[in-house]
């Protein structure tokens, strides 16, 4: 009974692996040409030149193909720089929006002696109220 829980999966295992393999291996077609091969990838249609040196195959773009290849290489850099640039740009008028409206340290310093003064003042009233209301007991906070 164990025999059949290991050969079952392996044996499946193996389908998998050659139904791959077969697909890889019919994945580029190769056509004998005057000066050697045509190897022409059939998912993405790319062709290739390819000549025998060596007992190796060797092969090389189609001239039309490295041009296109070439173009698309040639736009993505010109559209990197673009972006560089951009961001530079827009990093630096940030930095320099953000420096503009921060405010001074006299604008600070002002700004807080007016909160000091306003504190100071709610807080006099605070205990003045608390002297009115007669022994300095508070009233029960508590809700029922």
């Amino acid at each position: 009974m164990r025999l059949q829980h290991i050969l079952i999966p392996a044996a499946l295992v193996s389908l998998v692996a050659a139904s791959a393999y077969s697909e890889e291996t019919d994945r580029y077609r190769l056509e004998k040409s005057a000066t050697g091969y045509i190897r022409m990838d059939t998912q993405t249609g790319a062709m290739s030149i390819c000549e025998e040196r060596s007992g190796q195959l060797v092969c090389k773009m189609a001239a039309d193909e490295r041009a296109a290849y070439q173009d698309e290489v040639d736009r993505l850099q010109a559209s990197m720089k673009a972006m560089d640039e951009r961001v530079t740009k827009l990093e630096n008028s940030l930095s320099a929006r953000l420096e503009s409206k921060l405010p001074s340290e006299e604008d600070f310093n002002t700004t807080m002696s007016y909160m000091e003064r306003f504190l100071k003042s709610f807080m006099a009233i605070v205990k003045d109220m608390d002297k009115d209301s007669g022994d300095g007991a508070r009233p029960n906070s508590q809700k029922t």
